[in-house]
């Protein structure tokens, strides 16, 4: 094959790929009626997991109450977005939820609910250091919706140092 036919190859390859991420998405939106779909609390779980590792309760009865009380909060915090932030955040997810959208824009091989929290951690560091600007956008956006649901809860701010709020 000739470079040419390479590029053309790679190019058309994408677009179908693109369009039938979008068309999946829309298809299985990440959020129904502004709330995390099973699917979505599937990701935002194991996410949570990864990024908050250290973090977490070292006893696993404790950790996992913490990820479960986790996921109402993520899901006030979405119900809180405008509307635009909640559309494409449900793409996000939607695509986050295929398996050709987890492999292509994570990087991650299995699924959400079985993946290790090393091999969600490796995925995530990808999308970090990627020089996409969907990845990293999309890195950030998980990022910082489980930072700030996780640490919004009072009983989390020992682990930051954080006393509570001052009374006046």
């Amino acid at each position: 094959m000739q470079r040419r036919t390479w590029l053309k190859l790679g190019a058309v390859s994408a677009t179908v790929l693109i369009l039938a991420g979008g068309a999946t998405a829309l298809l299985q939106p990440g959020l129904r009626q502004g709330r995390l779909t099973p699917g979505a609390q599937d990701v935002f779980t194991s996410v949570a997991r990864a990024i908050l590792d250290s973090t977490l309760p070292t006893e696993p009865a404790q950790a996992q109450a913490a990820l479960t009380g986790l996921v109402p909060r993520i899901d006030a915090l979405v119900q809180a977005l405008p509307p635009h932030a909640q559309a494409e955040l449900s793409q996000l997810l939607g695509l986050l939820g295929t398996g050709l959208g987890r492999r292509t824009l994570a990087g991650l091989a299995p699924d959400w609910r079985s993946a290790s929290v090393a091999e969600v951690q490796q995925a995530l560091q990808s999308m970090r250091s990627s020089r996409l600007g969907l990845r990293l956008q999309s890195y950030q956006a998980l990022h910082d919706i489980v930072g700030a649901a996780y640490f919004s809860d009072a009983s989390t701010w020992p682990t930051l140092g954080y006393p509570g709020p001052l009374t006046i």
